[in-house]
């Protein structure tokens, strides 16, 4: 069996590749874009007392949003059911799901699949931070099961877009896909 290498380049200038669909690529796609770490180009925005969000995309044609979630203390996210996929990394501290028997720390994946309901909670005396990609809607319940409200792409939108205008901050539009 052979080992599968990728051929190494020493050429450290911008490389003409031939793209037979450049134009249509040129013309309708759309370029990758990039978020620094400065709260100039994404802030953190209240999330209840006790999380904020920091957005880094959103993208309204697949109903797919991108953040950081950030829980200051220890604290509870909401129950909630999600109805698309999930994936995410512990960056600071440590949190878990009451329905799950894992804790999820700095630097480990999860994922999340439709339609099972579950409460993020962090014992984290310093709270935690984790990346969360996400697509189609959450769900959220109060403490009887009982439902409360969707958030979706545009719900996140609409949760960047008010928080700058009322604090007359500039709508980052690298966050836009």
């Amino acid at each position: 069996m052979a080992t599968l290498t990728a051929p190494s380049s020493t050429k450290y200038e911008i490389v003409d590749v031939e793209e037979p669909y450049g134009h249509l690529i040129k013309r309708a796609g759309i370029e990758g874009t990039y978020v620094g770490a400065s709260e100039d180009e994404s802030p953190w925005v209240p999330f209840g007392d006790n999380a904020a969000i920091r957005h880094l995309a959103f993208d309204v044609r697949q109903n797919v949003y991108c953040n950081i979630l950030w829980i200051k203390g220890p604290g509870v996210i909401g129950t909630h059911k999600h109805r698309g996929p999930v994936w995410a990394i512990g960056l600071e501290g440590t949190f878990r799901y009451l329905e799950y028997d894992w804790v999820c720390k700095p630097g480990e994946f999860i994922t999340e699949t439709p339609g099972t309901a579950h409460t993020l909670v962090t014992d984290d005396p310093n709270g935690m931070k984790a990346l969360f990609w996400m697509q189609g809607a959450n769900e959220f319940y109060d403490e009887d099961g009982k439902f409360v409200e969707t958030l979706d792409v545009w719900w996140f939108m609409n949760h960047y877009e008010t928080y700058c205008e009322e604090h007359g901050l500039e709508i980052n539009k690298q966050l836009y896909l």
